[in-house]
């Protein structure tokens, strides 16, 4: 390692911040007729990558309604949101003006019971029901990726809604 190189990655190092905190909702229903669980993706309106509705904290807002709000305003999904975080994930943020911060995102898993037709984003997003396993494979955080698996997983041996006990 070169001089300037080590220095570079020192200096990187005293520069990194804690990560930043947001909330994201992992939207899920059961198919009607097979009663199969579909997690919901929607596209970032940046990179037009897949990912879940998430977002930054809200003054006044507890965790799970922000959560809550941004399912709503994303992808206009409303339903039950469990109060406690399912699990969480890191990614690194590309903010407007070209820097990236390192983003620590809480969990909340959302049952939807009611999609509406026009909402906030419609017009930013593409919106798309897929099986578990569908969802990993498209989302890019590999921590992501592993609590959309341990979801699926829970959900396919029985569980009706896993609460916070499954979020270890």
């Amino acid at each position: 390692m070169t001089i300037v190189s080590r220095i570079a990655s020192e200096v990187q190092l005293m520069l990194r911040r804690p990560p930043r905190q947001q909330y994201a909702a992992l939207c899920y229903r059961r198919k009607k007729k097979t009663r199969a669980i579909e997690v919901l993706l929607v596209t970032s309106r940046d990179t037009g990558r897949w990912v879940i509705p998430k977002g930054w904290p809200m003054m006044g807002k507890k965790s799970h309604a922000v959560a809550e709000r941004e399912a709503y305003e994303e992808a206009g999904v409303k339903g039950k949101v469990d109060r406690n975080p399912f699990g969480y994930f890191h990614y690194p943020k590309g903010l407007d003006n070209g820097l990236k911060v390192n983003c620590k995102v809480q969990v909340h898993l959302l049952e939807v019971k009611d999609m509406i037709k026009d909402f906030p984003e419609k017009r930013s997003r593409r919106l798309e029901w897929v099986n578990c396993e569908l969802a990993a494979s498209r989302v890019q955080e590999p921590e992501l990726k592993d609590l959309i698996h341990r979801f699926g997983q829970l959900m396919a041996n029985g569980a009706d809604a896993p609460r916070s006990a499954a979020a270890q």
